[in-house]
């Protein structure tokens, strides 16, 4: 898997052709069609002589995995983001919560939460997520929980219900892409499940599926019939 169409990580934007450009791919495409590392990378605009724009955007696309919320500290941490960049990217990621509808998205099926965890398909790591649901199985919140290695994650349920607990949810479902595309539960996924459903069982929090997903699309664990 690649985080942009047919370019390594760290090809310039100028040496791309010019139709995988993300400027130029956004014109043609929407912004729905661009990768969240295309879309990092049309924020920062350009990168410096050491640093294409393209691993400045992996190195925070990194750090948002990792963190629910990042300061304008953290970006300056990021070498490559000055104190303009920064400060832009700061306001469009508050710009995009408080733009966020107020009625929360409502889950009846498995492919109702697709749409929302899709732009994680392409990752080259295994994303581990926990969506957490309320009393009428509306989205509290969607957590990464772990990012292992291109075949295996490391998931502990402390992690993938700590939010849940948190947001005082009723339920979660949880998810995590397969990098090589392929939508079979291991044997390992299998074994994840029943451990988070039995855990979920003691503190009071359903776990209601497991989606395994790819840029293909998405297997539910509940509607196949292993859950």
């Amino acid at each position: 898997m690649k985080y942009l169409i047919n370019t390594p990580n760290d090809q310039r934007i100028k040496d791309m052709a010019v139709h995988d450009r993300p400027r130029e791919r956004m014109a043609t495409g929407g912004a729905e069609s661009l990768s969240d590392l295309e879309l990092l990378s049309i924020l920062i605009g350009s990168g410096s002589k050491e640093r294409p724009v393209t691993v400045i955007a992996k190195q925070l696309l990194e750090i948002l995995d990792k963190k629910p919320t990042i300061s304008h500290e953290d970006l300056l941490t990021i070498p490559g983001l000055g104190m303009a960049k920064a400060t832009l990217i700061c306001a469009a990621l508050e710009l995009g919560r408080r733009r966020l509808p107020a009625k929360k998205r409502q889950i009846s099926t498995p492919g109702d939460i697709f749409p929302l965890i899709s732009h994680y398909a392409g990752r080259m790591q295994e994303h581990f997520l926990s969506i957490a649901l309320n009393g009428a199985h509306e989205v509290l919140s969607v957590n990464v929980c772990s990012i292992g290695l291109v075949n295996r994650t490391l998931v502990h349920p402390r992690e993938v219900f700590v939010e849940a607990v948190r947001q005082r949810a009723t339920a979660i479902l949880v998810a995590h892409n397969h990098p090589s595309g392929n939508l079979e539960p291991s044997v390992e996924d299998k074994d994840v499940t029943r451990r988070l459903r039995q855990a979920g069982d003691i503190i009071g929090i359903k776990v209601l599926d497991h989606l395994v997903f790819s840029e293909e699309g998405y297997f539910s664990m509940l509607e196949g019939n292993v859950f």
